[in-house]
């Protein structure tokens, strides 16, 4: 703890930033209680939608052969032209939130292009569409698990050092005041048994 003043100024100073503290430690807690909760709900939802995808790739294997034949390329009617991310907020933190993806125009013949490829083409874009859901759930893990940090590290300041210290401060400072205001009486005892003793002492003389 920095060296304070003992004095009534700084004491006054120190009840002030106590005060402070106190009030504002709720609200970080509160918030720190949000981003856990936030991050928890989150990571489920992360968890489900992978476990969605592996479910679409299995299906996939069932038919994946059938992209090998000679004149089919469904490449590029997978690509993506967009990602679509609104936007929430939580616990003053903005967060990323997957609407959806745009693909490029898939245009081909009809006639001459297997009927497959309707098929395929949906359920791949359904892979890639959850791929990339799956990024902007975890960016926003990624920023929620950094606010967090700073957030707890906050806690921990208030809690651990800022109002132990002010109320050490205080302490002290009370302690020596009223060390001072005992001497101070003291003193003025003294001055006034001396006066008295003088006085007593002229009436006799």
């Amino acid at each position: 703890m920095a060296k304070i003043k003992l004095t009534k100024g700084e004491l006054k100073r120190q009840r002030d930033s106590l005060r402070q503290y106190e009030r504002y430690l709720p609200t970080l807690q509160l918030k720190k209680q949000q981003l856990q909760l936030e991050i928890l709900q989150q990571s489920n939802l992360a968890t489900e939608k992978r476990n969605a995808l592996e479910k679409k790739k299995e299906a996939v294997l069932s038919w994946a052969g059938l992209l090998a034949e000679p004149g089919v390329n469904i490449r590029e009617w997978i690509t993506l032209s967009n990602i679509v991310a609104g936007e929430k907020n939580v616990a003053g933190v903005d967060l990323p939130v997957f609407e959806r993806v745009d693909f490029l125009h898939a245009d081909y013949d009809l006639f001459t292009t297997p009927m497959w490829v309707d098929f395929a083409v949906e359920a791949l874009r359904n892979i890639v569409t959850l791929k990339e859901e799956i990024g902007v759930i975890e960016k926003g893990i990624n920023i929620l698990k950094i606010e967090l940090r700073i957030t707890t590290q906050r806690v921990n300041l208030f809690e651990k050092i800022k109002i132990p210290e002010a109320q050490e401060a205080i302490r002290l400072i009370k302690i020596y005041i009223g060390d001072q205001m005992a001497n101070a009486v003291g003193r003025s005892k003294v001055a006034k048994r001396k006066i008295e003793q003088a006085e007593h002492l002229e009436v006799y003389a």
